[in-house]
């Protein structure tokens, strides 16, 4: 039997080595990746400037993991393989994100994503943060990523007493992030999301803040507010001449219209759903209120009318400032009514109630409109949409309505128009876009005058809010939770997404200075990163 079994054997062996290699497909081997070269840029200190990305700022909050798992961070990685050197970052003392002051909790912990309910959803983190608001560590730094930081505050002494993430890595009291940087002596840097948050306060704040194009005197401004052009140019350029005064290369990044992030299109502009039983029942009931208001729309600008559908989802009531103010108009014309005290008597009002309401309704519809899809809801906003107002309640109630009657006239987004901080309407995205576009000319051009390394992360940020955009084995888009690009605030990147921020660096930094990582195949593999992290992590 033993040499039966070996005759067998004998016999498969001959079968398959007297076949013809035409017969079977094959993979031949790969053909062998060129050695890596650093080209004519020298890595061995690399120092990383920027704000919250090159922190590794996500899910709302600053925690180790996070910082671990920086562009920056990923980024030195690979420079590792081609002479590259230590990378310290200023590390939180936690996972948990936020900070404290003593045991008072000051600064929020992180979001985790909540699977127990009917969908997954962002939740804050229920741990108290360990990292105290007046930590002071010990440098040398490779990373300020500084989460909160303008252009104008690069050069600003002291800056550390106003931004606790710089505070806690300054190297003195009067240090400038700038100065602290160069002081390291880096042979490469990045210059990376500068500009960025010149424009974002002023656009999650709904626009709240004002526009200071014009106004060069940063010291003036408020937190909300958009940074003047040249204030910015001359900031950013500022900061270029020292990174480079001793021959360091580097590369910098543009900045993407901050309004295709998952922010400002989560939330659609039509939420209000008649299938909801708290809202649906009432729609005859809003569309007889409103009717008595459309009639006045209608003479003087129809596209005011607030009508909602009993078929379709209907837009939300938003306020909108660039609107005229027609609230005389409105008093004026319900005073004129002779059956206004009769609409008013089927809220249980006496008709001597009449000029109190025609003046209420004036005062909250002169300046609003339902939402379109030209406006942008801040993700914040669908907290708050349908629900009661209570400060609302309280001034209606104070000026003479019954509490029931001053809640169906306090409902946010429908009886009770949206507030400006909860909507970017067209003409503040186009301040946004205006300034956007003109820091973004003033980075391409000094990127070409000091020859460095140009990241075109605006186009990167389009392309992903539309087709979506590839890198490795995933195709990355800008939704909420499941297009793995974006975070759990909606503003700042995962840590994959923060994987792909870093091969793009490398190759930008390949086509300009002859190194060669994307051809060597030294990159970051985004699936080694995570998208979240597990409410466990502390």
């Amino acid at each position: 039997m033993k040499n039966i079994k070996y005759l067998l054997l004998s016999a498969v062996l001959v079968s398959f080595t007297a076949c013809s290699d035409d017969e079977y497909d094959y993979n031949p081997a790969p053909e062998p990746l060129p050695e890596l070269t650093a080209g004519s840029a020298d890595f061995s200190k690399y120092v990383a400037v920027g704000a919250s990305f090159s922190a590794g700022y996500t899910d709302n909050a600053l925690f180790i993991k996070a910082q671990e798992n920086s562009f920056p961070n990923i980024l030195n990685m690979q420079f590792a393989k081609v002479g590259g050197g230590t990378f310290m970052q200023p590390l939180m003392k936690d996972n948990i994100g936020g900070f404290v002051m003593g045991t008072t909790t000051v600064v929020a912990p992180r979001l985790y994503l909540d699977l127990s309910g009917a969908s997954p959803a962002p939740k804050l983190l229920d741990a108290t943060p360990t990292t105290q608001l007046t930590d002071r560590l010990t440098g040398p730094f490779n990373n300020y990523g500084i989460p909160g930081l303008k252009s104008f505050h690069l050069g600003v002494p002291g800056y550390g007493a106003a931004n606790p993430y710089f505070g806690r890595m300054a190297s003195s009291a009067t240090a400038t992030v700038i100065g602290d940087a160069v002081a390291q002596n880096p042979t490469f840097f990045t210059l990376s999301e500068i500009g960025g948050n010149d424009v974002l306060a002023y656009a999650i704040s709904g626009g709240t803040g004002v526009n200071q194009t014009g106004n060069i005197d940063p010291r003036t401004y408020g937190s909300n507010d958009i940074t003047d052009p040249n204030v910015f140019a001359a900031s950013f350029k500022a900061a270029v001449d020292a990174l480079t005064s001793n021959g360091a290369k580097g590369a910098v990044a543009n900045v993407p219209y901050i309004t295709n992030l998952a922010h400002f299109t989560t939330v659609p502009a039509k939420p209000l759903s008649p299938a909801n039983p708290a809202f649906g029942p009432q729609i005859p009931l809003l569309n007889n209120i409103f009717g008595a208001l459309n009639q006045i729309f209608a003479q003087v600008d129809p596209s005011r009318q607030i009508v909602f559908s009993e078929t379709a989802a209907s837009a939300v009531v938003i306020y909108d400032e660039s609107l005229q103010n027609i609230s005389p108009i409105i008093e004026g014309a319900l005073n004129a009514s002779p059956t206004f005290p009769a609409f008013i008597a089927q809220f249980g009002l006496p008709a001597q109630a009449a000029p109190l309401v025609a003046n209420l309704l004036a005062t909250t519809y002169g300046q609003t409109r339902q939402a379109t899809a030209s406006d942008l809801l801040v993700l914040p906003s669908s907290s708050v949409i349908g629900t009661v107002n209570m400060s609302s309640v309280q001034a209606l109630m104070a000026k003479g309505l019954p509490q029931a009657l001053a809640g169906q006239f306090s409902v946010e987004g429908v009886t009770l128009p949206l507030a400006d901080k909860w909507v970017l309407i067209p003409s503040e995205q186009a301040e946004i876009k205006a300034a956007t576009d003109a820091y973004n000319q003033t980075i391409a051009a000094v990127a070409a005058a000091k020859d460095l390394a140009l990241v075109d992360f605006k186009t990167i940020l389009e392309t992903a809010s539309t087709v979506g955009f590839a890198d490795g084995d995933f195709i990355f888009n800008t939704k909420l939770v499941s297009g793995g690009l974006i975070s759990l605030d909606g503003i700042h990147l995962t840590s994959r997404g923060y994987a792909l921020m870093a091969n793009e660096f490398l190759k930008a930094i390949d086509a300009q200075y002859g190194s060669n990582f994307i051809a060597a195949g030294v990159t970051a593999n985004a699936g080694e990163y995570p998208t979240n992290y597990s409410k466990d992590l502390r």
